[in-house]
C-alpha cells in the first residue's frame, strides 16, 4: 500500500493502532498535526531496501513542508490491551529529505525487534511476528507538553490528572524530570496543583534531532500550565471522552499559544493494574 493522508488511515490492520486512533480524532475535528500514515507491508519495503517503497518515500519527502515527528503504529499499538508505550522508537525533527526519512523508518521498523518489545509482546500473548506501521507528523514544537488521563491511573478516582513540564513531552514520558502535577475535578475545578522539578526539557536542534537541556533555575519549580491551559485541556479530555467514550490516555502540546493533540489511547488494561502507562 501506497502511503495515504493520515485522516484517510483508519485501518487498523493496515496502518497500525496509532494512526488508525489519530485518523479517527481527526475526523472528529480534534487538533491533531497533519502527516501522513505508511502501512505496515510499506514499512517492511523501505526496511528490506526495496528501490519502489524507496522512490515512493521520496515522494512523500517532497510533500512535507518542514521538520517532522516519525513515530511507531504497530499493528495491535495503543489498544485497550497494549499500549506499548515505550517500547518502540520515536524519532523527533527529522529532516524532510529522502535519507533522513529513510534511516527513521528504518530504525523505527528495527526497534520492533528489540528484545523488551518481543518480551511486551510475549508478555501480553501478541503474535511475536510485529506488523510496524509508521506515522510522519508535523514536528509541534512544544513550549510545554505532558500526558493527561481522564480517570486517575493510580486510584482510579473519577478526575483528570495532567503532568507537564517544559519543552517537548518526551521528558515526561521517559521519565526524565518529575513534572508538574495537576489533578482537576470532571467539572474542571483544580483540585491540586504541585510544582515538580523540572531541570531538564528536551529542544529540537537546528540540524535536526533533539538534546536535552537544563531548564533554566527560576523556571524548575514554576507551574507551566496557567488556568486557561488547563480549562482549554479539560475542555479537550471532555470531547475525547465524548468522541470515543471510556477513560482516555491523551499526550499533548502548547506551541505559541495552541493546544494540540499528540496521541490518545483508551487507558489499558494493564495499566489499571498499575503495569503500563
Amino acid at each position: 500500500m501506497r502511503p495515504i493522508a493520515l485522516v484517510e488511515s483508519v485501518d487498523e490492520s493496515a496502518y497500525g493502532g496509532k494512526a488508525a486512533q489519530l485518523a479517527a480524532a481527526i475526523r472528529a475535528g480534534l487538533p491533531v498535526p497533519g502527516g501522513v500514515a505508511l502501512s505496515f507491508g510499506f514499512v517492511d519495503a523501505v526496511s528490506a531496501g526495496h528501490p519502489t517503497a524507496i522512490r515512493e518515500l521520496a515522494e512523500v519527502c517532497a510533500t512535507l513542508d518542514g521538520p517532522v515527528a516519525v513515530r511507531s503504529s504497530a499493528v495491535g499499538e495503543d489498544s485497550e490491551t497494549a499500549s506499548f508505550a515505550g517500547q518502540h522508537l520515536t524519532c523527533l525533527n527529522v529532516r524532510p529529505s529522502p535519507p533522513a526519512l529513510t534511516d527513521a523508518v528504518g530504525a523505527i521498523w528495527k526497534s520492533a525487534y528489540s528484545g523488551s518489545a518481543l518480551a511486551y509482546r510475549q508478555r501480553l500473548r501478541l503474535p511475536s511476528e510485529p506488523r510496524i506501521g509508521v506515522v510522519v507528523q508535523e514536528l509541534v514544537v512544544a513550549d510545554c507538553a505532558g500526558v493527561l488521563f481522564t480517570r486517575n491511573p493510580f486510584d482510579g478516582a473519577d478526575e483528570i490528572v495532567i503532568e507537564a513540564n517544559w519543552g517537548l513531552g518526551e521528558s515526561v514520558v521517559a521519565g526524565l524530570v518529575t513534572p508538574d502535577h495537576f489533578r482537576l475535578s470532571r467539572e474542571g475545578r483544580v483540585l491540586e496543583r504541585t510544582p515538580g522539578t523540572k531541570d531538564i526539557e528536551v529542544r529540537v536542534l537546528p540540524e535536526g534531532g533533539t538534546r536535552e537541556a537544563e531548564v533554566p533555575a527560576e523556571l524548575v519549580r514554576a507551574l507551566c500550565l496557567g488556568d486557561k491551559q488547563l480549562r482549554e485541556l479539560h475542555a479537550l479530555a471532555m470531547r475525547c471522552e465524548k468522541a470515543f467514550g471510556g477513560a482516555q490516555d491523551l499526550e499533548w502540546a502548547f506551541a505559541g499559544g495552541t493546544l494540540y493533540l499528540l496521541q490518545r489511547r483508551a487507558v489499558t488494561s494493564a495499566m489499571k493494574k498499575g503495569g503500563d502507562r
